[in-house]
């Protein structure tokens, strides 16, 4: 049965606080699944209009480049406003008006339209107040995707995703397990240079954490260390919220047998 024929639209739908931030933490995620024939998104929730590099249009630019080395079936961006992400904002206003413009309304919108199998998020803690807060407000409009009288404009039917998973990003939280992205890490590379405003170190812009000289390398490395985790050359980590059934153990693990890791998690 397809995605389509069970009620679901997208298999895979990944959103980011800025454009690049997926490239950057689940691009291998997005290009393994798209190879394997899988529909995938991205939805970028701002567009970077503060950044210290680039302009506005050149991110789109180069964000419609790195889609389609990825492979996306879609991508789309609601403009939030950068540097100003709340979860909390547009609730002060009639009812309408909030089904209308506020940021969680805007995203509920989304998932009940576009209707993904699995939903990649960004996880909770991180260095950037945009991220925390993307974190916060897709945690919120999960939860009132699936709350028939939640109101939306245009009116959309309530919705819940098979699966959530979030990636964190410069904080190194424990996984609740790792995906080999060693076929599709070129790819991530290619897509992640298309960010040349943003990732390319340079003499002539102002420093930044993605733009300095060691900053894709040491994300090179992290993505070699969780690989190594499970027995592989490269890999990402994700997190669930909740534990998560098997069935069958014996065909889960038949199907995802690794070599014997090369790293171990702390014991508790």
């Amino acid at each position: 049965m397809s995605a389509a024929d069970s009620g679901y639209g997208l298999e895979v739908l990944a959103f980011g606080p800025h454009p690049d931030d997926v490239e950057l933490f689940c691009g291998g995620l997005l290009a393994r699944m798209a190879g394997l024939g899988y529909r995938t998104g991205i939805v970028d929730l701002t567009r970077g209009e503060k950044s210290s590099r680039g302009t506005p249009e050149t991110r789109a630019a180069e964000t419609e480049a790195a889609s389609r080395v990825l492979g996306l079936s879609l991508r789309e961006n609601l403009g939030l406003p950068d540097a100003w992400l709340t979860p909390w904002s547009g609730f002060d206003g009639p009812e309408a008006e909030r089904a209308r413009t506020a940021p969680v309304a805007r995203v509920v919108e989304v998932l009940r339209r576009l209707r993904p199998e699995l939903v990649i998020a960004p996880w909770e803690q991180e260095r950037h107040p945009d991220h925390e807060a993307a974190s916060a407000l897709l945690t919120r409009a999960l939860f009132f995707a699936s709350v028939r009288r939640f109101e939306t404009e245009p009116p959309t039917a309530a919705f819940t995703p098979r699966q959530v998973l979030y990636y964190p990003m410069r904080h190194l939280a424990e996984p609740s397990f790792v995906v080999d992205v060693t076929a599709a890490f070129e790819r991530k590379q290619e897509a992640i240079r298309c960010y040349a405003s943003q990732v390319e170190p340079r003499a002539d812009a102002p420093p930044t954490l993605v733009g300095s000289p060691l900053s894709l390398t040491s994300l090179e490395a992290r993505d070699g260390f969780y690989g190594a985790r499970i027995g592989v050359a490269y890999g990402e980590p994700y997190i669930l919220r909740e534990t998560p059934g098997l069935t069958d153990p014996v065909d889960h693990f038949r199907r995802n047998s690794f070599a014997r890791p090369l790293f171990f998690p702390e014991r508790r």
